[in-house]
């Protein structure tokens, strides 16, 4: 296949630690050329191009638009573009204008789908093969070699969907007034401040080293520098506005920072000015159907120079049982989708339902390193569990207690095979002596290794025991509602470990409880994917926090983690290898040089090989969407991972519907 090149999840002011905040995210180098060309008689990347279709291919713009021209109601189409647009090149085809996207979000608080298909727009981006990152909303980048400082140069004519211009000031807006604002952002992404050098070129100086700074504008943390329309949101700034207070008040909100959030909310306000393809018009806050409508000022084109989107308009259903999305799907309700319903479980349902709805898969390649992380925590409030769980060799016969092949073939299908937390055999970082070691299903050495770490005294049943003559016990929690082939797992685990005198109690919870107890370091044990940070080099050092404790992502070590992102100012001191990792970071941090970053990933996976801190039971497997007959040009493959926003790298305005 042809590679080509549009949560993500909103991040609130309280998450930015548990999704990288102002730590850590992947790391690529400038590259040297600009893929997505500006010129419409160029291929902006690569692809198999192919004949226009339908009747509307001499069109330059959908015909809804053209008639808004018509009645003086929109400028002529070479108004609305830069003078040099970015060519997309379709995947298979040129297409025709119209058609409305149905699609799903489960539960109106789903933004991570609506914004990896609708808002894939930032200053970077990566390429649909995740090897390089590519310009985009900034036609030229560049860092010094320290990571302290960064230029972007924007793309001369592009417009905000209202269109009033998208210039430097935008930027500055939102990193000096809107990120440095600690009644906005108490934990800043980025600390920080912009200069406006021109029109056209922004300049950020960071107050401390980040080398992955740019590889962040890729990501979901992008959408912060691009997100914020001075010349719309500024009469709702405290700064600008001495009135939005009584603003706040009159639309019966707590404060004005709380009326900033609101109006800034692309999923909320459809009065926001947005850069992406699509831009809501009927929000997805707590009702049955979100619709977003075609953005007239969007400042992409195909080959032949015809404004994009194709489609109309995405319809996003708002469905919060999966059961009910896997119903919906059979019957044909959605065109495309590649999130929720499309698990190993309910892949044998939705294979006999093709030809019923008119749709076929696509591959998922997968970005997860495991389908089931098992995270002790080190940094537990109870200090005799904290140091039994901080104890190398109780992991160790932990799992070595675990038939992880029964598992893979009772819960997961049959699908991967036993595994670490270890990056995927694809990835430059590829260990296999890492990825399989202590993964041998062995009971009588899993007694051993748990009485050689000391734990050899049991009770009357057969438990064993505590240094202060309790059972050892303790919570294994999880969350059916991300991935239902936990429970069968979470059950099997409490099996093999009562096996070797480990007493686990499996414990379902709501997702948003889990995320609760965990960032509040309540939690015994937690399951979870490792669902970031295994595909390849760019994501190990982007997104670390399963090899060190890193962000609250590390369940395993949330105060030290906390420690490390304050810089000892809260959290707690972590072990010294764990110290040693984070300094290892904090030069991958200090320097944009890629060789020097691999060089020290490289060493913080050899800590974290050490370490063995995180149980693993089994690689991921590839996975799977689905999309209709009547609908073109989505990849046969694509990267499936939240750092990726998948489809988002896919380009979703150049897909198109025709029967």
């Amino acid at each position: 296949m042809a590679t080509r090149n549009a949560d993500g999840r909103g991040i609130s002011r309280k998450n930015f630690l548990r999704a990288g905040g102002a730590l850590g995210l992947l790391a690529l180098g400038v590259p040297g050329c600009d893929l997505l060309s500006t010129d419409p008689q160029g291929r902006g990347q690569t692809g198999d191009g192919g004949a226009g279709g339908g009747a509307d291919a001499a069109a330059v713009e959908s015909p809804k638009l053209a008639s808004q021209v018509k009645n003086g109601k929109l400028p002529a189409l070479k108004d609305r573009l830069p003078a040099k647009p970015v060519v997309v090149e379709p995947v298979d085809r040129a297409g025709q204008y119209g058609g409305e996207w149905h699609t799903a979000l489960q539960g109106s608080a789903d933004s991570s789908w609506a914004r990896r298909i609708l808002s894939y727009d930032y200053l970077l981006r990566w390429d649909l093969e995740w090897k390089q990152m590519l310009p985009n909303l900034a036609g030229r980048f560049e860092a010094n070699a320290d990571g302290t400082e960064y230029t972007f140069v924007l793309r001369e004519g592009i417009k905000w969907s209202d269109g009033k211009p998208f210039t430097a000031d935008d930027i500055v807006f939102a990193q000096n007034d809107v990120l440095n604002n600690t009644e906005l952002f108490p934990v800043a992404p980025w600390p920080g401040h912009a200069e406006r050098v021109d029109d056209l070129t922004v300049r950020i100086a960071l107050d401390r080293p980040d080398g992955l700074f740019l590889q962040r504008q890729c990501t979901d943390l992008g959408q912060y520098l691009i997100g914020y329309p001075r010349h719309y949101l500024q009469r709702f700034h405290l700064k600008y506005s001495p009135d939005v207070a009584e603003q706040a008040k009159a639309e019966r909100l707590e404060d004005w920072a709380a009326l900033f959030g609101t109006k800034a909310d692309p999923l909320l306000n459809v009065d926001l000015p947005v850069l992406s393809a699509w831009k809501f018009t009927r929000p997805a806050n707590g009702g049955t159907r979100a619709v977003a409508e075609r953005n007239p000022y969007y400042w992409k084109v195909d080959p032949d120079g015809r404004q994009l989107p194709y489609i109309d308009q995405v319809s996003f259903e708002v469905i919060s049982d999966v059961q009910v999305m896997v119903t919906k799907a059979i019957a044909g309700d959605f065109d495309m989708h590649c999130r929720h319903f499309n698990s190993l479980t309910n892949k044998p349902v939705l294979a006999r339902g093709r030809t019923q709805g008119d749709y076929d898969f696509f591959n998922l390649r997968s970005g997860s390193m495991n389908h089931t992380l098992i995270q002790l925590n080190q940094t537990h409030k109870d200090p005799v569990l904290r140091k039994i769980f901080q104890n190398k060799s109780f992991r160790i016969g932990l799992s070595h207690a675990i038939n992880r092949q029964e598992i893979i073939d009772t819960a997961f299908q049959k699908q991967g095979r036993p595994w670490q937390a270890a990056p995927r055999p694809e990835s430059e970082l590829f260990d296999e002596e890492m990825a399989t070691q202590y993964t041998k299903y062995d009971v009588s050495l899993a007694n051993r290794t748990l009485d050689e770490a000391g734990y050899a005294r049991r009770d009357g049943n057969g438990r064993r025991l505590r240094p202060d003559g309790k059972p050892i016990a303790f919570s294994l929690e999880f969350s059916a509602e991300l991935r239902p082939e936990w429970a069968d797992t979470a059950q099997l685990l409490t099996t093999y470990w009562k096996a070797v005198g480990i007493t686990a109690s499996a414990q379902p919870r709501s997702r948003a409880l889990w995320v609760e107890r965990v960032e509040a370091n309540e939690h015994d044990v937690v399951i979870w994917q490792g669902d970031q940070g295994g595909f390849n080099m760019r994501a190990t050092i982007l997104e670390p926090f399963y090899f060190f404790p890193q962000t609250t992502g590390s369940r395993y070590g949330i105060r030290w983690a906390e420690w490390y992102a304050t810089r000892g100012k809260s959290g707690e001191e972590p072990l010294e290898p764990n110290r040693r990792q984070m300094a290892l970071y904090d030069q991958i941090l200090a320097t944009t040089d890629q060789d020097r970053q691999a060089t020290l990933i490289k060493e913080i996976l050899a800590i974290a090989k050490e370490q063995f801190q995180i149980i693993g039971v089994g690689l991921e497997a590839n996975g799977y969407g689905i999309v209709k007959s009547h609908f073109h040009n989505v990849p046969a493959e694509m990267i499936d991972t939240y750092t990726i926003q998948t489809p988002g790298p896919s380009h979703p305005e150049q897909y198109f519907i025709q029967s």
